[in-house]
């Protein structure tokens, strides 16, 4: 290559490096744009006759509802998906939720690389030296980083349920292999869709479905960031970033407090745990405490369970999973952050701390930001479904935090709400899905030190 070559080659390179730093300058829009164009591209393709059983072309609000479900990896469905939508349907939903699943983690990602320094996160993956600085080859390590990691855990569930389907439910092999992949790809990445109109039900007493579909929407719900710092450090828990620490503690404690609530609250119910043996109980209430993670597949009627359960799962619908991972809600990071934070009030400390590290106000602001903008979208959209339908409040509660927390779990009214509040909906996956992650980039980038001050004065609280 000759010199005027290699120079027009160079500033090429260097053209696609500003682009993407200006890109990646933005994430909010990177984001709101990107699954934008996936929702689009996901209603155009579910509403070509040929994705649907009949061959007749769907209505567009299924195919938008669908759509989004998928790519928004939620799981609320207004049509059932094995029934409704035609293998090429199916596959097409399939790959939206691998999209989706992929494209939030990686974006994630990255936005939580270029904040690591502002965010107090030790995630050291790639980048050095400035926070604002990400480079294209960057990009392609942290991606390659991410579909390697989501393939061999899809690869790994996808084998364990083909084996299962084959040998113990009378499946073809080449229908096993189709369904094991489906329900890998769903879990992994939250999606909470289903080729089967029960959910998860009929493998409610198979451990070896139930664990291995539980497990998978673990690692996804828990993120690359996490993966990537226990290989490097699995043996040093005290070396851990603070925000590893919080991902894998209050993900263990809101499983376990989860699925010993949820299995005494269940424990005589007829319609969910009741006719099951003690391990089955047990197993069911694993499963019903880890898919509020975002993994929305149910193994028992979500319609059955008491009020105490409803309740229960609402509240860890709206918590979600980890930071920078397929699963929704405000996350469990926010969660751990405010408790931290009420924990330190309560005993007059001046300092937030967390594994020995002083938290910043800026970050504690920041998750405040995202779970009051939270509660906002929940409260809104209960209070408009409310008015568009005639279902009483827990229901409709238990649907629009679903719907904001990218879940998936639903009491079975979806199906039955009127067209304009299954858009709602469609509203709530979508804000719900870009909303957290949105606000919480856009705060801090847009933090800065302010070169003069305001006197103090204290108001009134409580």
């Amino acid at each position: 290559m000759s010199d005027p070559e290699r120079s027009a080659a160079d500033e090429r390179r260097a053209r696609r490096e500003r682009r993407a730093r200006e890109q990646l300058a933005h994430p909010a829009r990177l984001i709101a744009v990107g699954f934008g164009l996936a929702v689009f591209t996901g209603t155009v393709l579910l509403s070509i006759p040929f994705a649907t059983e009949r061959g007749e072309r769907a209505s567009f609000v299924d195919a938008l509802f669908t759509g989004t479900s998928s790519v928004c990896v939620t799981g609320l469905a207004i049509v059932d998906t094995g029934g409704e939508w035609s293998t090429f349907g199916e596959v097409v939903i399939m790959l939206l939720m691998q999209v989706g699943g992929l494209g939030i983690m990686t974006l994630a990602t990255i936005v939580a690389m270029i904040l690591s320094r502002r965010l107090g996160l030790r995630a050291r993956l790639l980048v050095q030296a400035e926070t604002r600085t990400l480079r294209l080859q960057d990009v392609r390590v942290v991606l390659r980083g991410i579909i390697l990691y989501s393939l061999c855990v899809e690869v790994v569930v996808t084998a364990i349920l083909t084996v299962r389907f084959a040998t113990h439910y009378d499946m073809s092999w080449g229908r096993a292999a189709y369904d094991g992949l489906f329900h890998a790809i769903s879990a992994f990445n939250s999606g909470g869709l289903s080729l089967y109109s029960d959910g998860m039900s009929r493998f409610v007493r198979d451990p070896i479905v139930s664990l291995t579909v539980s497990l998978a929407v673990l690692l996804g719900s828990l993120g690359y960031l996490v993966f990537f710092e226990l290989r490097r450090n699995w043996r040093r828990p005290r070396e851990w970033s603070v925000f590893t620490q919080l991902t894998l503690g209050v993900t263990a404690v809101l499983v376990v407090l989860g699925t010993t609530l949820l299995t005494v609250a269940e424990w005589k119910n007829p319609r969910t745990f009741g006719p099951l043996d003690v391990p089955d109980k047990l197993i069911a209430g694993f499963f019903a405490s880890v898919m509020p993670r975002s993994g929305g597949l149910n193994s028992v009627d979500i319609g059955g369970m008491s009020d105490e359960s409803l309740l229960v799962q609402t509240a860890l619908m709206f918590i979600g999973g980890g930071s920078a991972s397929t699963a929704g809600g405000i996350k469990v990071t926010t969660f751990g952050l405010l408790a931290f934070v009420i924990w330190a009030e309560m005993r007059g400390e001046a300092k937030v701390v967390i594994g020995r590290r002083a938290i910043p106000e800026a970050n504690q602001r920041q998750a405040l930001a995202v779970a009051l903008l939270g509660i906002g979208l929940v409260m809104t959209g209960t209070l408009v479904l409310l008015g568009l339908s005639d279902y009483p409040l827990d229901r409709v509660l238990f649907e629009a935090t679903s719907a904001f927390g990218t879940v998936g779990l639903s009491t079975g009214i979806t199906p039955d709400l009127d067209r304009a509040a299954q858009l709602v909906l469609v509203a709530l996956m979508f804000v719900g899905r870009i909303g957290p992650l949105t606000l919480a980039s856009a705060l801090a980038l847009r933090e800065r030190d302010r070169r003069y001050e305001y006197p103090e004065e204290r108001t009134i609280v409580g």
